[in-house]
């Protein structure tokens, strides 16, 4: 906590920033709560200024999305990264954060100039002909600019904006606070890890921007693709490229959201559609590398109905054994099988306790809504979207790399569904999953697994000397342990916690009873109506315990 205490104190001018706009925003509850404003000049007042009731009137999603846009670009990338959470967030929230946009104006071409400069070491007018002022296009990491080699070759420029990067860091090590004080004082949120999820999006930021990663990035997209003429990447220029500017070949083509221009030019609508799925799902089940964020923007279409890929900032990484649950999710959702989709959710849940007669219940209404419902009218976004909402409220925090998936393919659907308003995504998604399986069944894949095995086998018998001598050695100096982790133990301790109150209650109760009807043979004392105070008082403790023990049971068995 230390160390985060002094990431505020470096940070201070902008942390005031912040607790401004969520003031701003109607969110001084969520400041003091989180404990921001403590040693913070003026924060105290701010909190106190009289509310804004328009703002007050709006949602919490609106107003906390509303707050991130002012925020700036780092708050809004980590709100697009939110988005793709719907296992944590409800469907009202994701809508919200889908809305975010990066509206950066676009810094002017004389305060890049100096920055290319210094990257290119010369005057860049020396490097490039015909280098346009005016962007193309203008985010918030980077602004791009068209240009031409001297051989002629068309090409843009991504300039990464000059300064972001300590931006960046400050709003990052920001976050990582909030994170951990959220994790600190909601205990509801802590299942979620928040602080786990800034670091992915840290980690995921840092490389976006590094220029020279996304080149890479697409450098093996290009490989993935070789020899698949429908698919074009652009093409890098190494010689130009760095950390700070990325240079890559200009493709023409017609923009994904210029559908008309698109099909007034002759291409296939229906075929473009196609082709694009076959792409991504290679990308997903075969290459287990993908573009995660495949929407109209990125994409243009190509005389001959090819597809050109844009953007490689954000990718997605599909480990194998991660590749092989994702595909045998995909042959439950295709195949309707309840109980694959039950196994899979469960291998994904870790440690978490879950309660399995529940989650089987609720996986047979999603699957019973789809048990009659003819292949054309399924949409494959919406069934997954179902899983996460499934998953969120037995409360499984799916791993990010799953999230970024479901996003990616249901941002698919929809850009298939515009192009085809007939496009079915289930039966583009069969054949891969049956290669898939069939390579994994291979002699060739089980002779590898089994040699693997055998391996693995070896080392931990050759390994089980050692082990016994360090515990026979621990065992000699008493640090042998056993820690045993019993699922729903607290549950039972809380069982026996509540049994045993009520029977402590229960002896109470008897012997009140039992003492003031000694205490009233006593002859003497103060009397009431006839009685002895202390054993009348004693009667009526009694008859409250016994309500009250009466009353616990019998909710405590409705409660079950």
């Amino acid at each position: 906590m230390l160390k985060e205490t002094f990431t505020v104190m470096r940070d201070l001018p902008r942390v005031r920033e912040i607790i401004a706009v969520l003031v701003r925003h109607g969110l001084g509850n969520l400041v003091q709560r989180l404990g921001l404003n403590k040693g913070i000049e003026r924060a105290g007042d701010l909190l106190h200024l009289p509310g804004n009731h328009e703002v007050e009137a709006l949602d919490p999603p609106v107003r906390v999305r509303r707050a991130l846009e002012e925020l700036g670009p780092t708050f809004i990338k980590f709100g697009q990264v939110l988005a793709t959470r719907s296992d944590v967030f409800p469907p009202e929230w994701i809508t919200e954060f889908e809305r975010l946009q990066s509206n950066v104006p676009s810094t002017p071409f004389e305060e890049l100039l100096p920055e290319l400069t210094d990257i290119l070491q010369r005057d860049p007018h020396e490097v490039f002909d015909a280098l346009d002022p005016q962007p193309i296009g203008s985010a918030s990491i980077a602004q791009v600019h068209r240009a031409r080699l001297k051989d002629g070759t068309e090409i843009i420029l991504k300039i990464r904006r000059p300064g972001i990067t300590a931006k960046i860091e400050a709003d990052l090590r920001v976050l990582r606070h909030i994170a951990v004080l959220m994790e600190f004082e909601f205990a509801d949120v802590r299942r979620y890890q928040p602080a786990r999820i800034v670091d992915e999006f840290a980690k995921s930021l840092r490389r976006e921007l590094n220029l020279s990663s996304e080149a890479r990035n697409m450098e093996r997209f290009t490989q993935n693709f070789a020899g698949h003429e429908d698919i074009e990447i652009p093409r890098i220029f190494w010689e130009y490229t760095s950390e700070r500017m990325n240079v890559q070949s200009y493709i023409g083509g017609f923009a994904g959201n210029d559908l008309e221009a698109a099909e007034a030019a002759g291409l296939d609508r229906r075929v473009l559609a196609e082709r694009g799925a076959d792409a991504v799902l290679k990308m997903v089940l075969l290459d287990g590398y993908f573009h995660a964020d495949p929407h109209p923007g990125n994409v243009k279409y190509l005389p001959g109905n090819r597809i050109a890929f844009l953007d490689f900032g954000m990718v997605g990484r599909l480990p194998h054994p991660r590749r092989d649950q994702i595909v045998d999710l995909l042959a439950a959702l295709a195949q309707r099988d309840e109980h694959g989709i039950r196994e899979v959710l469960l291998e994904w849940s870790g440690d978490a306790i879950i309660d399995e007669e529940k989650l089987s219940t609720d996986i047979a209404d999603f699957m019973f809504n789809y048990e009659n419902l003819p292949l054309k009218d399924i949409s494959f976004g919406t069934m997954l979207n179902e899983v996460t909402q499934i998953s969120r409220e037995h409360g499984l925090s799916l791993p990010p790399d799953l999230t970024l998936l479901f996003k990616a393919l249901v941002t698919l659907e929809g850009l298939g569904r515009q192009l085809d308003p007939h496009f079915q995504m289930v039966p583009h998604l069969t054949p891969f999953v049956k290669q898939v399986l069939l390579a994994r069944y291979s002699p060739q894949s089980l002779l590898k697994k089994g040699k693997g095995g055998l391996v693995e086998a070896f080392h931990i018998i050759a390994g089980l000397p050692g082990d016994v001598g360090k515990l026979i050695k621990q065992a000699r100096r008493g640090q042998f342990r056993v820690d045993l982790d019993l699922k729903r133990l607290d549950q039972f301790g809380a069982q026996i916690n509540r049994s045993a109150n009520r029977l402590t209650m229960g002896i109470v109760t008897a012997a009140l009873i039992i003492g003031s009807s000694i205490v009233l043979t006593i002859k003497g004392g103060p009397t009431l109506f006839g009685m002895h105070v202390l054993g009348l008082l004693g009667f009526i403790l009694a008859f409250i315990n016994a309500v009250w023990l009466v009353l616990a049971i019998w909710l405590s068995g409705k409660g079950e």
